[in-house]
């Protein structure tokens, strides 16, 4: 396992991490997850030299946490806990920002209310710190914190020792600039793959000159770059995968194209002796700004492959030639 530095945080976290958004369940996800064998798969992931471990509490609602806390029992040491705050739903303070899985959440980044959010992730953790701390999403109107404050109230948690780093996630360009111009930003984490990579063009470039850790999710789009998601594949209504607004490469019609995509790569994985997730991941760790990439998983086996990823070293005339393939395969339909 290689690691590499959270930002100047002085932490040092694995370059394949653990996102444990799946281990919460919910509509979204479809088959709900074993809540035993969650915790199997996160042990897997620390044996395996995974230390880095993000959740949230709107990850099933709390039961994320939950999980990763039971998990956590006798091992805290050996991990590098990250979570956030700033989404609400049983709080009506803040601005309203989604119907999920049968309840409305909301944006709140308030002082008042990060309080409370801080303790119960430390209680729902099991734990006295958290390592790294995230802005879920940033907050917007008609309640929407001023930037400062909201970094005021991170750097105070820190100084009181119950977090140790602070990071922020799915902002703007702008909105980085300004969090990093009112506090200390070890992190930033928000979506990217190889087909979405709008991060290129400012977020990551941002970053890497600034020193700033970047934790990139969703880089196998929830499964669609394993090869696995096969054409006779459906998805419930609700799912996340259903949704050709959140993913349009899910599509029937565009599948197809990104199955024939990642059969043209049959002679990289026997090349590197990987699978095509691996190959997906170690390249997603190589793109310039990128320093860690957290990957779901369900089982045990799918950890220790994604954990296997990290010591993939890809040619970069590989690197070069997966990324003229991406971009041939222009624009979904």
């Amino acid at each position: 396992m290689q690691y590499r530095a959270l930002g100047g945080s002085g932490i040092e976290a694995s370059v394949v991490g653990m996102g444990t958004w799946v281990t919460g369940g919910g509509s979204v996800w479809g088959q709900e997850p074993d809540d035993s064998e969650s915790i199997r798969t996160i042990h897997a992931a620390l044996d395996a030299g995974v230390n880095l471990i993000d959740t949230a509490p709107l990850y099933g609602f709390g039961r994320s946490e939950e999980v990763v806390g039971k998990a956590l029992k006798g091992r805290r040491d050996e991990i590098v806990l990250a979570t956030k705050c700033g989404l609400l739903w049983d709080d009506t303070r803040g601005s309203f920002f989604t119907e999920y899985d049968g309840e409305t959440v909301y944006r709140s980044l308030r002082p008042d209310t990060i309080a409370i959010e801080i303790e119960r992730s430390l209680e729902r953790l099991g734990t006295d710190r958290i390592d790294l701390y995230q802005t879920h999403w940033p907050a917007i109107e008609p309640d929407k914190t001023p930037i400062a404050d909201t970094m005021a109230c991170l750097m105070k948690l820190k100084e009181q020792g119950k977090i140790r780093a602070i990071g922020v996630s799915n902002v703007s360009l702008d909105e980085l600039e300004e969090n990093v111009a009112h506090g200390e930003v070890a992190s930033d984490q928000f979506r990217y793959s190889m087909l979405l990579a709008g991060a290129e063009n400012d977020i990551l470039p941002y970053c890497r000159e600034h020193n700033i850790a970047t934790l990139t999710y969703m880089s196998l789009e929830q499964g669609l770059l394993t090869g696995k998601v096969g054409m006779d594949r459906t998805f419930g209504e609700d799912e996340w995968r259903s949704n050709a607004d959140w993913n349009p490469w899910f599509k029937l019609e565009n599948r197809r194209r990104i199955l024939d995509l990642l059969d043209g790569w049959s002679d990289l994985t026997g090349k590197y002796n990987c699978s095509l997730a691996q190959l997906v991941i170690a390249w997603t760790a190589a793109q310039p700004g990128v320093t860690h990439v957290l990957c779901g998983a369900r089982r045990v086996e799918q950890m220790e492959q994604n954990a296997a990823a990290a010591d993939l070293a890809i040619e970069p005339g590989d690197l070069a030639r997966i990324r003229r393939d991406v971009e041939a395969l222009g624009q979904p339909n």
